[in-house]
């Protein structure tokens, strides 16, 4: 496990990961052939029907949820990354200009929160560099990162090198950091951060069957901390990460969840909570990368 030294001598570095998909889900509104399915109620409808209330369902993290989970994020006085799709931006300015002013970094979720992974090249290419152009329009800055939903294709990370994107999260090996050589076109090889992800401590566990409730996503997320921590004080420097999304963790009765996680992740001495484009950027210049060979 490659040695990582966080500033100020941290021993874990936590970072706390906002998914702003909302707006930006699959609906036949926006020419798609089906709806988004109802997580909460396990239904997934095959029909090209609008399905306006399962709209409403995610328009819910845009309109309630997410001044709640930006207020806490400003009590604390938080860094941390929004994964944010960039339609769902684009249709939520006022969202989108308090992140920024907060001082948050935007990585990309894609142009949309759709799957890519059944494009051909050319329309996985137009699809991330849509994403990163409409990023930068929104927030004045080009994101550093990708996301994907779920699923990416073979060439996905060659076309991040090839958008000048810097890290991806399209990885759940790891609680650190680490270079990827990613093959190019011309047979040469270009590096590319991959900065780890995780769905285990993800409040995505609380919207799918079978589902945590807010007290048992509390104690996992707490726990994973907990361990995580002593084992980086014994072991060498580790990572954390906590997804969370507007729709979700915003709802009054998970919200109070995240405010006693916050309590006692601050609470501890040799944390640094950071955006993700921190993180990459630290493991860089510790670690130069070598092209193979």
């Amino acid at each position: 496990m490659t040695e990582i030294v966080w500033p100020g001598g941290a021993r874990l570095a936590v970072s706390i990961v906002v998914n702003v998909e909302e707006g930006s889900e699959m609906t036949i509104a926006d020419g798609d052939k089906k709806p988004e399915p109802v997580d909460e109620l396990g239904v997934a409808l095959g029909i090209p029907i609008r399905n306006f209330v399962n709209e409403s369902n995610y328009q819910y993290g845009i309109r309630a949820g997410a001044g709640r989970v930006l207020d806490l994020l400003e009590e604390y006085q938080l860094e941390t990354t929004f994964t944010a799709a960039a339609l769902a931006l684009e249709r939520a300015p006022d969202m989108t200009a308090r992140i920024v002013q907060q001082g948050h970094e935007v990585c990309s979720h894609g142009w949309r929160w759709i799957h890519q992974f059944s494009y051909d090249e050319e329309r996985e290419r137009d699809f991330i560099r849509k994403a990163a152009q409409s990023i930068e329009q929104t927030t004045g800055t080009r994101p550093a990162g990708w996301l994907s939903r779920y699923l990416h294709t073979e060439r996905t990370r060659r076309l991040l090198v090839e958008e000048g994107y810097r890290y991806h999260m399209d990885d759940l090996s790891d609680d650190l950091p680490r270079w990827e050589d990613v093959a190019m076109a011309d047979g040469t090889a270009r590096p590319l951060i991959c900065v780890p992800y995780a769905l285990d401590t993800n409040d995505m566990k609380m919207w799918t069957a079978p589902s945590y409730t807010p007290d048992q996503w509390l104690a996992y997320a707490t726990n994973s901390f907990d361990w995580l921590l002593d084992e980086a004080r014994r072991k060498g420097p580790r990572m954390l990460s906590v997804g969370l999304h507007l729709r979700i963790i915003g709802r009054p009765g998970r919200i109070w969840a995240l405010k006693r996680l916050l309590d006692h992740v601050t609470g501890k001495p040799d944390i640094w909570i950071t955006s993700r484009r921190a993180i990459a950027e630290t493991f860089a210049e510790q670690h130069p990368w070598r092209e193979p060979g």
